[in-house]
């Protein structure tokens, strides 16, 4: 789609190198590396929980974690203000000892890691709208509270009984958002203005990651929400507004979810353009379509959704609580 409608052109395109062991190892044991290896010498195989692997996985891998470090190395010299990481295999399920949902490295994390040890920041926000919850990233990350970790997801989709409100982690930086069945455009941007918006505002990041799902856009067979290339851009925009407020615009996006063909470009283009600030190069047939379904206004059980979600955030503190947060 970049190509065919010349916008790949205009894009800086940054050529990355395979992730060291070294860099792999800031999350993953070398344990666990011997272990995908072995499982790729072999000829392939299963590799975790629903990971198949082939014989040139765990390379193909290692590059994509060598994109999401080249893409930070890009964003924090000042060489570029965001940067997308068009990769595969996705990574933001991925746990430190176990490959799963598709998952062998934990990408986001890998970044976030290296952003840490390279450049010493401080504090960095992920915010993370693949249709399933973003467990790895919040395993990782759970006791860490330099970390705030976004995650907003179909309720109880995958993995099972994973992404609950409930898990707040260190200083309460871990927030889940659990969106209803047949959430749309309404539930999610009620969602970024009463939680995301606010969280990122307070958190004050150096550096904002987005492992970027299309999932849950209205015609993924792996999920039931109802987003169109639209809502993906609006969430991108608002994103981007508070980068350019609390991080001189440093952004990383790593490609993550999505399994419409034929709609994961239309919605991967839009994030692009937004970030390039561009305008739409090429209109989207789906979208009024996907636009005038029913229910994607609002809903009373998507706001009580979100309303849960809020109170369990540091965004609310309890009655006698402090109104202040550490960060």
């Amino acid at each position: 789609m970049l190509q065919a409608t010349g916008f790949w052109k205009h894009l800086n395109h940054i050529a990355p190198e395979p992730a060291s062991d070294d860099v792999i190892g800031l999350v993953h044991p070398a344990s666990y590396v011997a272990h995908l290896r072995s499982v790729c010498d072999s000829g392939g195989g299963d590799a975790g929980a629903l990971t198949p692997v082939g014989p040139t996985s765990l390379d193909i891998a290692r590059l994509a974690v060598g994109g999401v470090t080249a893409a930070v190395d890009a964003v924090m010299t000042g060489a570029a203000d965001n940067a997308y990481v068009l990769c595969r295999p996705p990574g933001h399920h991925a746990l430190a000892e176990m490959a799963m949902g598709f998952c062998l490295f934990a990408n986001a994390a890998l970044g976030i890691r290296y952003a840490q040890k390279t450049y010493g920041i401080k504090r960095v926000a992920t915010v993370d709208w693949d249709v399933h919850h973003g467990n790895g990233t919040e395993a990782i990350f759970l006791d860490d509270p330099g970390i705030l970790t976004i995650s907003l997801h179909q309720d109880n989709l995958f993995p099972p009984d994973s992404g609950g409100v409930q898990v707040q982690g260190a200083d309460r930086s871990n927030l889940n958002i659990p969106m209803p069945p047949g959430s749309g455009s309404g539930a999610y941007r009620e969602a970024f203005q009463r939680i995301v918006l606010p969280a990122l505002d307070a958190f004050e990041p150096g550096l904002i990651v987005l492992p970027c799902g299309y999932d849950a856009s209205a015609l993924d067979p792996l999920g039931v929400q109802m987003l169109s290339s639209e809502d993906f851009r609006w969430m991108t925009r608002q994103v981007l507004v508070m980068a350019d407020r609390h991080c001189n615009g440093r952004t990383v996006v790593t490609h993550e979810g999505g399994y419409s063909a034929t709609y994961v470009p239309y919605c991967g283009l839009a994030v692009l353009e937004e970030m390039a600030g561009v305008s739409a190069t090429y209109a989207d047939p789906f979208h009024e379509h996907i636009k005038n379904y029913g229910g994607q206004q609002l809903s009373k059980d998507q706001a009580a959704a979100i309303e849960k979600a809020h109170e369990a955030s540091f965004i609310h503190e309890p009655t006698g609580g402090s109104n202040e947060r550490s960060i």
